[in-house]
């Protein structure tokens, strides 16, 4: 698993014009190819009338599936330059389709791929990019006399809390960044004069807007 990565924060959709050509952009995050199409064969449906459904998809931990459609465009003048901007925000399961109407202006081939990577680059401005981090969940056990510490230095702490039980013991579920367990584990153990009990659980990963 990759210890952090970036993707789209949701699914979503940003229209701008180009020469009186609608360019209406839509985004979504997958998580394998299957999705993607689907989500490209909703879209080609929707807009059933569009003179273009333009699309391209990068998925997997290195990037294994790439695809990109120019339906009917100029080869090379709408698929890749979408797909080329996704590798250069360093996406990683996104899918995005490019829906054109054409207002009667011919573009040209440079046109095109400004124009579709214009597109492409605002739609995803507007859904907005997250990384995801790679979190180890640890379980802190501790009798209650300890809790407000805790809390508190968890709280002004880089380690966001993920919940707290109230058990026999209490129970601080406590995200960590994977290659920081050691660090957390004797941070803690200070922070309680060694009166606890740490347990890694799940891992998970964490989003943060960028």
């Amino acid at each position: 698993m990759l210890t952090s990565y970036y993707t789209v924060k949701k699914a979503g959709e940003h229209e701008i014009s180009i020469q009186k050509s609608r360019f209406i952009t839509y985004v979504n995050r997958v998580k394998n190819e299957q999705e993607a199409i689907d989500f490209i064969t909703t879209i080609k449906k929707k807009h059933a009338d569009a003179n273009h459904n333009c699309s391209a998809y990068l998925i997997g931990e290195h990037d294994e599936i790439q695809k990109a459609n120019d339906d009917g465009e100029p080869t090379g003048t709408a698929g890749v330059p979408i797909l080329e901007v996704l590798k250069k925000r360093k996406l990683k399961d996104t899918v995005v389709v490019v829906t054109r109407y054409f207002g009667g202006i011919k573009l040209g081939a440079g046109g095109l791929i400004r124009a579709y990577s214009s597109a492409t680059s605002e739609g995803l401005q507007a859904v907005g990019i997250v990384e995801r981090k790679l979190m180890q969940i640890m379980k802190t056990s501790i009798d209650y006399h300890w809790l407000g510490k805790v809390e508190n230095e968890l709280r002004n702490s880089e380690y966001p809390l993920k919940g707290i039980h109230y058990l026999e013991q209490v129970h601080v579920e406590t995200y960590v960044p994977f290659d920081e367990q050691d660090s957390f584990i004797d941070w803690m153990t200070n922070v309680t004069n060694g009166q606890c009990i740490i347990v890694k659980e799940d891992v998970a990963y964490l989003e943060e807007d960028l």
